[in-house]
């Protein structure tokens, strides 16, 4: 394939090939917020879906140092959310679970594409908290003005990262191990590949091989 050299970014040598292509995409969608907004190692935080995107996420911010929390609404992922990196996991549809973590979390992560409780994530955070998504959520976010301006907390969005920021992504997957969850079809049985993502059962990304 062609692209521009701007956007040739070599591949370090400690990365496998054949895995490594949703770094490009879902890999640099959750490491650019938490370099973008300077995340500390010092920091608790929470990533809400494990995913093609929070599965990443988790990984990205074990190895930067952070308390991890993880948020799913799926039965059957605590464990290994906690091999991915989490240090906790929170059934996010349990209201008395979400009602505990109040003021717990500097920054938290949203990698799903579903409307949620937003007050319950707001409340969730510390003061100064940010609350900021990377899932293409459907509908508008309704949120109450005087605890985002009491806590002087903030919600915010964004696409992928710059070709600096997907080099240096590159750089620390290569030091901490970092690698997605794939799994492999050959690419004569891409329906097959389609049908296995469209029943929600990749784990957690799908790579076609040739």
């Amino acid at each position: 394939m062609r692209c521009s050299a701007e956007w040739a970014i070599p591949l370090p040598d400690g990365l496998n090939a054949k895995t490594a292509g949703p770094l490009f995409c879902g890999g640099i969608t959750v490491f650019n917020p938490i370099a973008q907004f300077g995340v500390r190692p010092t920091h608790r935080v929470g990533v809400i879906g494990i995913g093609g995107l929070g599965h990443l996420a988790l990984q990205f911010l074990n190895k930067w140092g952070c308390e991890v929390t993880a948020f799913s609404s799926t039965a059957g992922k605590e464990a290994q959310a906690r091999r991915l990196g989490a240090h906790y996991v929170v059934n996010s549809t349990d209201s008395a679970a979400m009602a505990t973590l109040a003021g717990k979390f500097d920054f938290m992560l949203n990698t799903t594409n579903a409307n949620l409780d937003w007050p319950s994530y707001i409340n969730a955070l510390a003061p100064r908290g940010r609350l900021h998504t990377v899932g293409a959520v459907p509908d508008p976010i309704a949120l109450e003005a005087f605890p985002m301006m009491l806590g002087q907390k903030s919600l915010s969005g964004s696409p992928l990262g710059s070709p600096a920021t997907i080099q240096d992504m590159l750089m620390f997957c290569e030091r901490h191990a970092i690698a997605p969850v794939t799994e492999q079809f050959a690419m004569a049985d891409v329906n097959k590949a389609l049908d296995h993502l469209r029943s929600g059962k990749a784990r957690y990304r799908v790579v076609l091989e040739n």
